[in-house]
């Protein structure tokens, strides 16, 4: 079963566009997200539960299997080669975790096509919780 998810409205419509500018078979995330957006409770970024994974969000989270936890930066693709602590949207683990709350678990195809388990652990920032809407 899958968790459910919620999304701020402003996250919604530009991961949208951001999918817009996708040519078709550009990015095997994109199938995946456009199908999690269309899941996806959407809510006005104020009215945001504090402890729900948005863009900008800075998420504690492990992988099934894998030993180890990551801390990362949760960004478009324009912004994911600042650092390595971001984490793009269209990445496979990036796209399971938008609209995730914290002790969610989602199976998710992961590279190379296998199956991975992906664990929220820790939301350690929220923009919407610290005032930060980037309206």
């Amino acid at each position: 079963m899958l968790p459910h998810i919620i999304m701020s409205s402003i996250d919604a419509n530009r991961v949208e566009l951001l999918l817009d500018t996708l040519a078709p078979g550009d990015d095997c995330q994109a199938d995946a997200l456009l199908n999690e957006l269309a899941r996806a409770e959407i809510v006005d970024p104020w009215d945001m539960p504090p402890r729900v994974v948005t863009m900008n969000s800075t998420v504690r989270f492990a992988l099934q299997g894998v030993a180890g936890e990551w801390c990362r930066t949760l960004v478009y693709p324009k912004d994911a080669a600042r650092g390595g602590d971001t984490l793009s949207i269209l990445s496979p683990v990036g796209s399971a975790l938008l609209g995730m709350a914290e002790g969610d678990t989602i199976d998710w195809v992961g590279p190379g096509g296998r199956n991975v388990t992906v664990e929220v652990l820790e939301i350690v920032y929220q923009p919407e919780r610290a005032g930060d809407f980037h309206l």
